[in-house]
């Protein structure tokens, strides 16, 4: 029985909106642009977040960054204090390794950008990074060729070279990159190892565009003085160790190597990602919030235009509720019979807002190279919302219609 007057109802309802197709058009409008608003925000919202944490995660959950600056300053302690604090120095590392109990993998890299040259072929403002040997522990990358220092190579200073699938593909084209002597700012180095092409990131972290070194090697090409290299220590914590318990020991051998008084803040910065996730939470979430205002405004107007059509549809009908009653039709079914069509209305809005923020992110995915995918989480928030205005917008006039006296509604003209 509740089947078969919902059955009537929506055919009542769809009836009324075939043959009003321009009133029917108009009040969809509002909650077209209203849902298209809304979920084409958070869909940006979901493709930027799923980007930037990926591109987070590369960083490691549990890896710990030794630099000079830190990656967030706190409110009571001005940028201009951290001027004078000493870049991590690569003697530090060898310390560090002696001394410290709780990590799995320390390692040092520094980085400048220069000009590349193989024969005639040269790609300007590549970035060249030099390492210390632990650091493909810390730094998870595959190679699609060739093969990674050895321990002799690093220390040594041997002139090798990974490069970036997009350094490989710039400089050798086709060709098989291995044995092949480049030049870099000046210095001859054999390419003994070519990165797994990774793909653009929102971060620029991308070993593409990349040449890796030892160390050793690198700090003839490299000014190692230099804060522009941004030389940094990375620490892997051990299984089953905190970044927090790794952290409070970094700390105090830290402060010994550096002969830090106990009343004396530390000049050293330990950053780790859970910094740049916190200040990424926050953005998302005034992001979405701006998408909920943006929409609701639009989603607001088109419930009073649907409110609004649906009295106007009691009206005209007045006459046929009359004699739906006369003929046995309970209050319930007539409920049904507006708010079905109320709903539907609201509904089919949704589905047109939902298909335009397919198709815009479809667009936008070809156009920015980033993976912005509608998800069924968005989807199923654009039609709950559609049904929950349909239901608010159209209940009154529908109660309305609903009591109605049939004798009364007849006479009316």
């Amino acid at each position: 029985m509740i089947f078969l007057m919902f059955k009537e109802s929506v055919l009542f309802a769809w009836q009324s909106l075939v043959s009003n197709k321009l009133r029917s058009f108009l009040s969809l409008l509002g909650i077209t642009i209203g849902i298209f608003a809304i979920i084409l925000v958070f869909t940006i919202v979901d493709g930027l977040e799923s980007n930037i944490r990926g591109s987070l995660q590369s960083l490691g959950n549990n890896v710990v960054y030794i630099q000079k600056w830190p990656w967030s300053f706190g409110p009571d302690y001005p940028w201009w204090k951290y001027i004078n604090r000493p870049v991590p120095k690569y003697y530090e590392l060898d310390e560090l390794q002696r001394k410290c109990k709780t990590t799995e993998a320390i390692a040092y890299r520094l980085g400048s950008r220069t000009t590349i040259k193989y024969k005639s072929n040269s790609i300007q403002n590549a970035v060249v990074a030099g390492i210390s040997h632990e650091f493909y522990k810390i730094k998870n990358f595959d190679l699609s060729s060739g093969r990674y220092f050895t321990q002799n190579e690093t220390e040594a200073g041997y002139r090798v070279a990974l490069i970036g699938a997009e350094i490989a593909k710039g400089l050798f084209g086709e060709a098989d990159p291995i044995g092949k002597q480049i030049k870099i700012a000046g210095q001859k180095a054999t390419v003994i190892g070519v990165i797994k092409k990774e793909g653009e990131s929102l971060l620029g972290i991308s070993f593409d565009y990349q040449v890796i070194l030892p160390y050793n090697f690198a700090r003839y090409i490299i000014d190692t003085r230099s804060e522009n290299s941004d030389p940094t220590i990375y620490v892997k914590a051990k299984p089953n160790i905190s970044n927090a318990e790794m952290m409070d020991e970094l700390t105090g051998v830290l402060r010994g190597l550096r002969r830090l008084k106990p009343s004396v803040d530390p000049n050293f910065a330990l950053n780790e990602t859970s910094l740049l996730t916190k200040g990424f939470d926050a953005l998302f979430d005034i992001i979405g919030t701006a998408g909920w205002i943006i929409g609701g405004f639009s989603i607001l107007v088109g419930g009073f235009g649907i409110a609004n059509i649906m009295f106007v549809s009691v009206r005209e009908r007045t006459n046929l509720i009359g004699i739906q009653k006369s003929l046995g039709a309970k209050n319930i079914f007539i409920l049904f019979q507006f708010l079905s069509e109320s709903v539907l209305l609201s509904s089919i809005g949704g589905f047109f807002g939902l298909l335009l923020t397919f198709i815009i992110a479809e667009l936008g995915k070809s156009i920015i190279g980033m993976d912005i995918s509608l998800t069924g989480t968005n989807i199923t928030l654009g039609f709950t919302i559609s049904v929950l205005i349909g239901i608010i917008s159209g209940f009154i006039p529908a109660y309305s219609a609903s009591q109605l006296d049939p004798v009364e509604a007849i006479r009316t003209n």
